[in-house]
């Protein structure tokens, strides 16, 4: 963690020292005639929606790993549940919380297409300083980035004998989907290097949290036991229900047989 503290701090410091290598990176990608032709490409524009839709395949189903346990309290989970729920912790917190809802939506920083340079009406503004120029759903830091780095989260929890394997594949694939918005004009290039730093480090965090140095109610044998335990109450719960239910409509046929 801290070779990733110092890494967002050196990349924060170039940027804020050398902004005009952001302005340069984007550059590669601008035309005065075209803008930012890879923005017309049907590959590339297809290519963007993969990491969302793998993000989806994995948060739906570590929900749906946590729900089977939980419905079917008396099977053994279809994966240590510790897992899922590392998985969708990160998530939560680092592409949504830290990235999304923090930082896009409160620092203000234009993006590419928005900025004089490139075409727009807005001056380029320097990494975390939070400014007015963006309302919502701005540059700063990049969301697809942060989530295309979230990916490598499955390689701290697959088994090592296909972490490598895994971690050939995701890296890449986070590497040219962050590309891919440098390239659309959305994010400037500090935008996503910062990104995947904060995108780690909560990672990490997580996981030393939850494998590490977890408590004992972290474990795997305990989040079992409780959701047993859970899933069990809510079976009772349903039970009642379906038993009320099933009274009332005795009760209802009962009635419409009186009057007829």
């Amino acid at each position: 963690m801290k070779a990733v503290g110092l890494y967002l701090v050196a990349v924060s410091a170039f940027f804020l020292v050398f902004p005009a290598v952001d302005l340069w990176a984007s550059g590669l990608f601008y035309s005065d005639e075209s803008g930012f032709f890879a923005r017309n490409d049907p590959f590339l524009r297809r290519f963007r929606h993969l990491g969302p839709h793998i993000v989806k395949i994995v948060a739906i189903t570590s929900v749906v790993v946590l729900l089977a346990k939980l419905f079917l309290p008396a099977r053994s989970p279809l994966m240590p549940l510790r897992a899922p729920v590392f998985l969708l912790t990160t998530l939560i917190l680092g592409p949504g919380v830290l990235v999304n809802l923090i930082l896009k939506n409160n620092w203000g920083r234009p993006r590419p297409v928005m900025v004089d340079v490139f075409g727009g009406d807005m001056p380029y503004q320097p990494v975390w300083l939070p400014t007015n120029w963006c309302d919502t759903n701005c540059s700063f830091v990049s969301g697809e980035a942060s989530a295309g780095m979230w990916l490598v989260a499955a390689v701290f929890i697959a088994p090592v004998a296909w972490r490598l394997a895994l971690l050939a594949f995701l890296l890449p694939l986070g590497l040219l989907l962050s590309l891919n918005r440098i390239a659309f004009g959305g994010h400037f290039l500090s935008d996503t290097l910062i990104s995947w730093g904060l995108t780690l480090l909560v990672i990490l965090a997580v996981h030393r949290i939850l494998y590490v140095q977890a408590p004992a109610w972290l474990r795997d044998t305990h989040l079992d036991e409780w959701f047993t335990r859970k899933g069990r109450i809510l079976q009772v719960i349903m039970n009642r229900g379906g038993t009320r239910a099933a009274a009332r409509m005795r009760h209802f046929v009962g009635m419409f047989g009186k009057h007829h």
